[in-house]
């Protein structure tokens, strides 16, 4: 995988290009879930994956950090590059890379410690911190980058399962900020939650866009059209089409993507 690297980090540099997939495939076993997926992700952007059920868009989110890995039957070909780097190089440390590529499920998961053990977990196993001083300043760093900060700094010591579903799914988003990833991916990360937390994280999703790549997979085309500068549309494992999001809602090129924001597919 490893073949015109030089080449490729020159053109990432010039793009502002944070993945580059290239040829991608996934198989399931028998079932090719995903089928040659080419794709520039940018940094510092929302990039949103759309399509029905069962498309392959979540399937495609996981190889760019390869969650794909933790499943036996599954068998991921073609070409990812992180910024120039080719993630399933045999010398590339999958825990590494998770720490560079974030990722926020769809059901809120903080694990059953504290709210500060949440997020000062990740710092700890990767050394980020070399005192409780330092340790310390990334949680802070974390939860206010998280927009969770105001509503926890007083109870740090409760367990993260005690919050609100919104509450947790902002304290997940700080976890996952805590390591310094560059990228963050989040799998429907609202689909669980009510409107007004919607509305927060969807909020946080906007900011966090200075200083990270987002990529986040949701169901909703609303939400797309909200939070995200460019979209994806999956359709029966093929990326049907990747557009800036106001073309694609706007003035979709394929029928199969005209057909899907009308509602006649989906």
């Amino acid at each position: 995988m490893m073949k015109d690297s030089m080449e490729t980090k020159l053109d990432v540099d010039a793009m502002n290009v944070k993945f580059s997939a290239r040829d991608v495939q996934v198989h399931y076993g028998d079932t090719h879930a995903i089928k040659d997926v080419s794709v520039d992700i940018l940094d510092n952007t929302v990039t949103a994956f759309i399509g029905p059920s069962g498309c392959g868009k979540s399937t495609f989110l996981r190889t760019l950090n390869r969650m794909n890995d933790t499943i036996d039957i599954c068998r991921v070909q073609g070409d990812i590059y992180l910024d120039g780097m080719d993630i399933y190089d045999p010398n590339i440390d999958p825990v590494q890379l998770r720490a560079k590529v974030g990722m926020v499920f769809q059901k809120p998961n903080p694990f059953p410690k504290s709210i500060y053990d949440n997020i000062a977990y990740g710092p700890r196993i990767h050394g980020l911190a070399r005192n409780k001083a330092e340790l310390d300043e990334i949680v802070e760093k974390s939860l206010r980058r998280g927009a969770i900060w105001d509503e926890v700094q007083d109870r740090l010591d409760a367990p993260g399962t005690g919050l609100s579903g919104g509450q947790q799914q902002r304290l997940c988003i700080a976890r996952a900020i805590a390591t310094e990833p560059e990228v963050l991916l989040m799998d429907e990360p609202c689909s669980a939650l009510d409107p007004i937390a919607t509305a927060q994280v969807e909020e946080l999703i906007d900011e966090l866009k200075a200083n990270y790549s987002v990529v986040i997979v949701t169901h909703s085309m609303q939400q797309a059209a909200r939070v995200s500068q460019k979209t994806a549309f999956f359709h029966l494992g093929n990326l049907v089409e990747y557009n800036d999001t106001n073309e694609i809602f706007t003035n979709p090129q394929d029928s199969r993507t005209e057909s899907y924001i009308t509602g006649r597919i989906g």
